[in-house]
Parts: structure tokens; C-alpha cells; sequence
């Protein structure tokens, strides 16, 4: 649901496939899902936790992605304490459930301005009560395991589209300034008054942006 007005505006240039990720609980399971389901050649757009996804199937199969874009993404290691950092809304999400953990976490990572916009939160919500509490656990196990990405992304040959808001808490400017580094010929687009949802904040500039770079 979350790209469905990128699925409608792609659908004269590409087949759009949104990949299953909810069982494996690794980052390197969560590729191997993309690949077996994946043609021979490919483009990846991997949205927040998805971008690491995205290079760890670029990891694998480099020369089967024609492109990659990263979209509200973040490549940094494990900070110390960011698994206690974590525990409360895990804690949460297990003692009281899905709905509990979003009206949580939501209005931390969407833009002031829409919170109190029932049309834009209500199905904002709904992609997240889809999700059980067992599917978050094996997310942020997957998150708590990842290792270093520096190597892959610094190897990355094909082009490279970088989309994110600079309200962002999570993808934050200086975030994007370090993919940026590691992967220099990246294109980089910084959306203003956007936060951790561009696709759905700002649907049709994203969709434009992702188009070209499709096209390129």
C-alpha cells in the first residue's frame, strides 16, 4: 500500500514486485527472499530497513541489479545501547500489541504537520497493524544483527538514487551525506518538510524522481 502511486506511475516502464519480508530474521535472509523471487535483472528500491536489504542483495548478486535507490535509508553500524534503545517499544509492541506500538512510534517519524491528517495516518496505521508483534520481533532482531555495509555500498557500480526528507529522524541529512561518501556517483535528493515517508508525503515528486532514475 505504500507504493501504490509509484506502482500506478511505473506501470508503462516496469513490472513492480513489493517482496514478502515479514518471516526471515536476518538481513541476509530477508536478501535471499528478494533473489528467489527475482528476474534475471532488476532494479532494487529498498524504502528504510529495505535499503539495507537492497545492499545485501547487491552483496550477492551484483551483476543481476541494473540500478539501486535507497529511499529514507541509513547505513550505520550498531551504535552501543541502541538495543536497550529498543527494548520499550519491543517490550510494547509484545505486552499490548500492534496498535499500541504505532500510535507510539508513528508520530515520532511522520511530519508534524500530518499528524492530525486522518486521510494520511489512517492508512499509515493500517500498513502497520498488518505486521504481528512475532513480525516485529524477527525486524528488530534482523536490525540488531546487521553487520557493516561500508564495503558493499563503497563497491556499488550500477546507479544510484538517494531519496529522503530533511525532517527525517531516522534517515537524517548527515545519514545521507555519509552514503553520499560511500558511494559518491549516487544521486541525492533531499525532499523538504519530509520526514521518514516521502512515497506517501510527497507521492508525486518521489514518483518523479524514482521515474528518472528508472529512465536513466
Amino acid at each position: 500500500q505504500g507504493w501504490t502511486h509509484q506502482a500506478r506511475d511505473w506501470a508503462d516502464v516496469a513490472d513492480i514486485h513489493v517482496p514478502h519480508l515479514l518471516g526471515p530474521d536476518t538481513l541476509a535472509g530477508m536478501a535471499e527472499a528478494v533473489i528467489a523471487h527475482a528476474p534475471d535483472r532488476f532494479a532494487v528500491c529498498g524504502f528504510s530497513m529495505g535499503g539495507r536489504v537492497a545492499l545485501e542483495v547487491y552483496r550477492r548478486i551484483p551483476e543481476r541489479v541494473s540500478r539501486l535507490a535507497l529511499v529514507s535509508a541509513s547505513i550505520h553500524s550498531i551504535a552501543p545501547g541502541e538495543d536497550e534503545k529498543r527494548k520499550p517499544l519491543l517490550d510494547l509492541a509484545i505486552t499490548e500489541g500492534m496498535a499500541a506500538l504505532a500510535d507510539a512510534w508513528l508520530p515520532r517519524i511522520v511530519h508534524p504537520f500530518l499528524l492530525d491528517n486522518a486521510d494520511f495516518m489512517t492508512p499509515l496505521r493500517e500498513m502497520a497493524l498488518r505486521q504481528t508483534p512475532d513480525d516485529y520481533v524477527r525486524e528488530v532482531r534482523a536490525l540488531l544483527s546487521r553487520g557493516p555495509v561500508d564495503d558493499v555500498a563503497a563497491r556499488v557500480a550500477c546507479p544510484v538514487l538517494v531519496v529522503a526528507g530533511d525532517r527525517d529522524p531516522l534517515s537524517t541529512p548527515a545519514r545521507n551525506a555519509e552514503i553520499h561518501r560511500l558511494i559518491p556517483h549516487a544521486r541525492v535528493v533531499i525532499l523538504e518538510d519530509c520526514a521518514h515517508f516521502p512515497m506517501l508525503e510527497y507521492p508525486e515528486r518521489t514518483s518523479a524522481e524514482l521515474r528518472r532514475w528508472l529512465d536513466d
